[in-house]
């Protein structure tokens, strides 16, 4: 395996990703995915560096991710792929894959549903840190404004397929479309998830039909005509 290339983990401990993603039942599923994402990275065999918040360095989510990177640069690698651990759909393919396209000098994007990317791959000598730092980062135009920079570059721009990565609950609705390829520990927390969310619906349903019946039907005392 090419050891020019590293994996870049860049994401935040459960504790913190609970604080940002407001899930019933997040822990559970921040838990095997990290396990799941770390897994994937080790089956490359690749090196691979997991930066959670105690290792990033920045005020801003850029300033953070950019100086993760340059980081992995400052090992002495020359190419660097980073992923996130919010992606169920991410596989050791998609890794290899890019691996592939960085050995020909080509940059390398998985977009997100959301605007955003999965992996992103990249020689160091397509990296500009002042460049990158001025990019929308957590918006829904990232993806586009990264491709419109590495094509007006002149760089060759291979792009992935288009996955989910999790945010909130609709982003978890939308990857239980695609439950094939998940594992079965993985399947049965999603599952949990979204039953406690129709538990809850329910549960303010009834609590409103019973608010509106007691106001509109139960106001005020019964009438009593005195003629």
């Amino acid at each position: 395996m090419n050891q020019k290339t590293a994996i870049l983990v860049f994401a935040n401990s459960i504790q913190e990703e609970l604080k940002n993603k407001s899930i019933i039942g997040g822990k559970a599923l921040f838990s095997e995915l990290n396990q799941k994402t770390i897994l994937t990275a080790q089956r490359t065999g690749l090196p691979f560096f997991v930066y959670t918040e105690k290792e990033q360095r920045g005020h801003t989510f850029g300033e953070r991710f950019v100086n993760a990177i340059q980081d992995v640069y400052d090992r002495g690698y020359e190419n660097v792929i980073t992923i996130g651990n919010d992606t169920p759909h991410l596989t050791k393919q998609h890794l290899i894959e890019s691996v592939k396209q960085l050995e020909n000098n080509k940059f390398v994007l998985g977009p997100s549903k959301d605007g955003g990317f999965y992996l992103m791959g990249l020689h160091k000598s397509q990296f500009n840190i002042d460049v990158f730092l001025k990019l929308p980062w957590q918006s829904r135009t990232l993806s586009k404004c990264i491709s419109r920079l590495i094509k007006t570059a002149k760089i060759e721009l291979v792009t992935l397929e288009i996955l989910i990565d999790i945010d909130t609950i609709s982003d978890i609705e939308s990857i239980s479309r695609f439950f094939r390829t998940l594992s079965v520990h993985l399947k049965k927390i999603i599952k949990a998830i979204l039953n406690s969310k129709v538990v809850i619906q329910d549960t303010v349903t009834e609590l409103i039909t019973s608010l509106h019946t007691n106001y509109f039907f139960n106001k005020g005392p019964p009438f009593v005509s005195f003629q």
